[in-house]
This record gives structure tokens, C-alpha cells and sequence, in this order.
């Protein structure tokens, strides 16, 4: 079982689960038979038993999602909180990581002990590479355990803040968003942070995110990476092409392909933070501002900080006093908003003049935080 504190293993894995009694495959309780067909009878029914077992063993392997849960340690130290003392049922709030294409929870782990200092609890998860790039179907369910997970563990009733990550934690939220709508499952969503994310599907930057997953891979050189863009480009126009031209005569679901474009119009109106640098290559800069503008034409609360020589994703590895300030004092504000609450298509809030009331004073305070640029 993994944990971020090999003190205490408070994390917990959706994969640490307690192994079925496998059943027993021998011929026990039959009668033995000296004829060659009985004997090829019964091989043929321990083959059959072993196939059904490692079937089973498959299925549980691919229903099992590999979530890491870190509970605060309950010390006056963590009375600094970023909770809000007045908070109803004085619920602790949780942050969901989504972490990068390849992300490796390792470096996660970094992020999510921003939180776990300061008296939050953390759930950590990132979608395997294949579900991102070779079989995006399989997104629609993961984003639906995901929602099942929140409301297992009661986390439904607790403030949350959704911690992003590249294009790869942005496809995940999208995803989370459609199990949200199609259950009608409420989430008491306070804001989201969006890390190098999101960009516009392209050639090129696809071209460098593959390179920077398989590139620590020998293997992998210029010319695979070449091929596995170019082959994945050519699937996915293939795949849109069909579902466009089947549902011309079929309702079918459509294929939920980018993240940039359909998060642009999504109806959650919670406060959003944008962390992003101009020396970004695989998703540009001018991406995020593009999508930062389109989101404030919208009416929502959105504030901003730039870097300027930040590599993708390693904003906090180069700036952590800033990136730490920038996320704290984010969601110290968001915890002053009203709570909103995702149900269907339409997203409530406590009350409509208090949010634009207090719109405009948070807007004033995250001045001081918002549209910076780090040199």
C-alpha cells in the first residue's frame, strides 16, 4: 500500500483490496476415470476454470483505480488552517489532484503536501496514459468512479477545490463534470486551479507531450515520437469523423476530445486560478490567456499569475514561495464565497447578489496575487 507519510500510512489505495478466495481447480470430489475422454473432460474444465479466474483477476484489475487519500494530522500547527472556523458542520476542505499524462504519483505527492501542512485532506489521482491518448472511452467510466469515490468517502458534503494539471488532469475534470451532470450528484465545489492548462489540441504540442512521457524511454527517439503523433492524430480524426457522421442518423454520445473546448463553455461558475508561464512549450501561454479571457466573458472570477522562463508542469519546482502564496491565498478566498453546488446543467449558489457582491471584493483583493509575472 502506497502513503506520502511512511510515519503514519494514513493514504489509501483503490487497489488495496483483500484477495478472493480462488477456487479450488483440481477434480476433487469426482470420480476418477481411467478413459482418455474423462480425462480430457476434466482437463478441459480446469482450463475453463483458469481462463474464468484470470478473466475475473483482468476485470478487477481494470475496475480498480489507483487513488492515494491523505488525512491531515490533527496538531495545533494546522490551526494556521485554511479552514474557515464558521464553516458549516466545520467540514475540512479536500483538494483533488489530477495530475499530467504520465504523471507519476511521486511528484504529486510534492503538490498535495502543500495542503496536508495547512490541515487539508488530499485525494490524488492520475487517468493512465492509454485512457488519454489510446482509448478515450474508457475516460466516461473513470470519471464516474471518481464521482462514486467523492461520495463513498462522504466527501460530497466537504468543500472542494480541484487541482489541475496540464491537459491530462483537465480531461479528467471534464470527465468528472459529465458523471456530475449525468448523475445529478451535487459537489460543494469552492474553485478550481488550473496548472500549464489548458491548451488547444495541436500537431505539435501532442508532438512534445509525447516526447516528454515516453522520452525518458531509450527507446523512444524523435521518429517514434513522430509516429506515435502522427498515428494518433490520424485515430482521432478517424474516430470524430465517425461518431459526427453516425450521429446523423443515431443519437450517439459524442466523443469529448478537447479539453480546452469544452471546458470553455462549461455552466460551473466557481472561481478559477490560472498558473502558467510564457516559456511553456507544450501548451502555450497564449492558449491559457485565450481561455482565461473566454471564461471572464462569461462573468466568472478568474485571477492569473504569470511566469516567465517556468518549464511545463514545473512552475513549483522553480517558483515554490510564489506558487505556495498564489494557491493559499486562492483558496483562503474561495472559502469566503458562497458554496456552489453542480446539479444537472445548472449550477446554484447561496444566494446571486451575494456572489456578485462578494465578486467584486475578492476581485480587489486578488489584485495583489492575480496577473503577476515572476521573472
Amino acid at each position: 500500500m502506497s502513503s506520502s507519510s511512511s510515519a503514519h500510512p494514513y493514504g489509501v489505495t483503490g487497489n488495496d483490496i483483500a484477495r478472493e478466495y480462488q477456487p479450488y481447480g483440481g477434480s476433487a470430489g469426482f470420480v476418477a476415470s481411467t478413459s482418455k475422454t474423462s480425462a480430457r473432460q476434466q482437463q478441459q474444465q480446469q482450463q475453463q476454470q483458469q481462463q474464468q479466474q484470470q478473466q475475473q483477476q483482468e476485470q478487477e484489475r481494470e475496475d480498480a483505480l489507483e487513488y492515494f487519500i491523505k488525512f491531515p494530522k490533527p496538531t495545533a500547527d494546522n490551526d494556521f488552517v485554511l479552514v474557515n472556523g464558521n464553516e458549516e458542520h466545520n467540514n475540512v476542505p479536500i483538494v483533488m489532484l489530477l495530475g499530467w499524462a504520465g504523471c507519476q504519483d511521486r511528484y504529486l505527492m510534492k503538490y498535495s503536501k502543500i495542503y496536508e501542512e495547512r490541515g487539508l485532506i488530499t485525494v490524488r489521482y492520475t487517468a493512465p496514459v492509454d485512457t488519454l491518448f489510446w482509448k478515450r472511452s474508457e475516460m466516461i467510466p473513470i470519471g464516474e468512479k471518481i464521482l462514486k469515490l467523492i461520495q463513498d468517502m462522504n466527501f460530497d458534503a466537504h468543500p472542494l477545490i480541484f487541482h489541475i494539471f496540464s491537459n491530462g488532469g483537465a480531461y479528467l475534470y471534464q470527465h468528472i463534470n459529465l458523471a456530475v451532470r449525468k448523475h445529478k450528484s451535487p459537489l460543494q465545489v469552492r474553485g478550481v486551479i488550473f496548472d500549464s492548462a489548458p491548451g488547444e489540441r495541436r500537431v505539435l504540442g501532442l508532438y512534445r507531450a509525447i516526447t516528454a512521457i515516453y522520452g525518458r524511454q531509450k527507446r523512444c527517439n524523435c521518429i517514434t515520437a513522430l509516429a506515435i503523433t502522427l498515428t494518433l492524430s490520424i485515430m482521432w480524426f478517424l474516430e470524430e469523423s465517425f461518431v459526427a457522421f453516425k450521429s446523423l442518423f443515431i443519437k450517439s454520445t459524442p466523443v469529448n476530445a478537447s479539453p480546452f473546448c469544452e471546458l470553455k463553455n462549461e455552466v460551473n461558475k466557481y472561481p478559477q486560478l490560472f498558473l502558467y508561464s510564457k516559456a511553456d512549450v507544450v501548451i502555450p501561454y497564449r492558449d491559457v490567456e485565450k481561455f482565461i479571457r473566454l471564461r471572464r466573458d462569461q462573468g466568472i472570477d478568474v485571477s492569473s499569475v504569470c511566469f516567465e522562463d517556468a518549464e511545463h508542469v514545473k512552475i513549483y519546482t522553480k517558483y515554490p514561495t510564489q506558487y505556495v502564496q498564489s494557491v493559499c491565498s486562492f483558496i483562503r478566498n474561495c472559502m469566503t464565497m458562497p458554496t456552489y453546488q453542480l446539479v444537472g446543467d445548472v449550477t446554484h449558489s447561496d444566494s446571486i447578489e451575494q456572489l456578485q457582491e462578494k465578486q467584486q471584493q475578492q476581485q480587489q483583493q486578488q489584485n495583489s496575487v492575480g496577473n503577476l509575472k515572476y521573472d
